[in-house]
């Protein structure tokens, strides 16, 4: 007999997972062309020609026991040093390898933070809309979840039910920007605000309370626009990094662990989280992922697909009557059903071979979100469906 929460997640499963496959049967039914998936935030646009340059350069020129054997749990030095420098000519920062473990994708760097940190019965703030792994992520070390309300329709930093869901018993705050589901990026004002709250809760409850910041979509940006770096802003600031989305390759599951130099009892945490990589059963990041990331740390995949396809959906969208905050970054948007009960208009999406997904997967109900991270054709396909649905919802 399986364990009774687990037969719990399997019967609930993921609402993103099943639409994907839901796509998949029926692209072999339908036909490819007259399927419009929008459920999952697989990247569209391929990797750089440098990555698979690197790769093949370090399968001909590396010691093939040292690549494909152990090295140091938190990663090889060299590809640490490389990231730090990319990270310290982008935002003038001093940081070193000692400040960054290589990880499994940001989902291992969330893991290995929380491990860290949380003990049972702590609080973790999770601000809706969120992704819906995080309250799997962190109940997997006894952690309590406690949802801070969506400021709608804005979707900025709710700082009024933040500052009420902190307690004694907090111990961490998930942030996410640029945003899944909403592409919203929080901005400097925002950040330093919270920064303010939570050094003030510190202070106030004796304790640390630590800023973990997800940031797989942080280069993916329109208009010009910035994502603040929070380990300036906040000093308790974990970073959690996955190239799976600025390199296009989220199958490779490699990204980091950012510790801030100025984190409280640094060395204790670091060597915690140290234990943590290997006691979770990662034990290291792939190691040739490590080596291309160290030869292509400044390279990035062309996303200007993303950009033209959030124009299309957001102008011709919004004409039909959808109402949305208009994506500043990442690939999503994260418009207001016309029906109150999203999970109706998402079954009706269906008929017209429109896969999205309902609002209520990320604690947001009455909306959906919209991966863009698609073929044109795909945008485009999709459209006459949209009116239809908005036709036949719309007040």
């Amino acid at each position: 007999m399986i364990a009774k929460h687990m037969k719990e997640l399997t019967e609930s499963g993921s609402a993103i997972r099943a639409m994907f496959e839901e796509g998949k049967k029926m692209a072999r039914e339908r036909g490819k062309d007259h399927v419009f998936d929008f459920s999952l935030g697989n990247p569209n646009t391929p990797p750089p020609e440098k990555i698979k340059e690197a790769a093949i350069a370090i399968l001909q020129e590396e010691d093939p026991i040292r690549l494909h054997g152990y090295m140091s749990n938190v990663g090889y030095e060299e590809v640490r040093d490389q990231v730090a420098q990319n990270l310290n000519r982008r935002f003038g920062t001093a940081l070193t390898r000692e400040h960054l473990i290589m990880t499994v994708g940001a989902a291992g760097s969330l893991n290995i933070a929380l491990k860290t940190i949380i003990e049972a019965g702590d609080e973790v703030l999770l601000l809706a809309p969120f992704f819906g792994e995080y309250i799997h992520y962190m109940q997997n070390y006894q952690g309590v979840p406690v949802i801070v309300a969506p400021d709608i329709p804005n979707f900025s930093l709710n700082l009024t039910d933040i500052e009420s869901k902190i307690t004694a018993k907090t111990k961490a705050l998930i942030i996410n920007s640029p945003n899944n589901p909403t592409g919203v990026i929080y901005p400097p004002a925002d950040i330093e605000r919270l920064a303010q709250l939570l050094r003030q809760k510190e202070k106030e409850y004796g304790h640390a309370i630590y800023l973990i910041s997800d940031e797989p979509y942080r280069e993916i940006v329109f208009d010009g626009a910035a994502v603040p770096f929070l380990p300036q802003y906040y000093d308790n600031t974990f970073v959690c990094y996955s190239y799976s989305k600025s390199l296009s390759l989220p199958g490779e599951r490699i990204g980091y662990l950012l510790i801030a130099p100025t984190m409280d009892a640094f060395e204790e945490v670091a060597a915690a989280a140290a234990v943590a990589i290997r006691i979770l059963g990662f034990v290291n990041a792939p190691s040739l992922m490590q080596q291309v990331i160290g030869r292509c740390a400044d390279a990035l995949s062309d996303m200007t697909v993303y950009k033209e396809n959030k124009e299309i959906l957001y102008r011709e969208l919004t004409d039909m009557g959808y109402a949305m905050v208009e994506p500043q970054g990442a690939f999503y948007m994260f418009p207001q059903s016309p029906t109150a009960d999203e999970t109706v208009f998402c079954e009706a999406a269906k008929e017209y071979g429109i896969l999205v997904v309902p609002g209520r997967t990320f604690a947001c109900p009455g909306y959906f979100r919209l991966a863009f991270c698609v073929a044109k054709q795909t945008v485009q396909g999709a459209l006459p469906g949209f009116k239809a649905l908005m036709e036949r919802f719309g007040h």
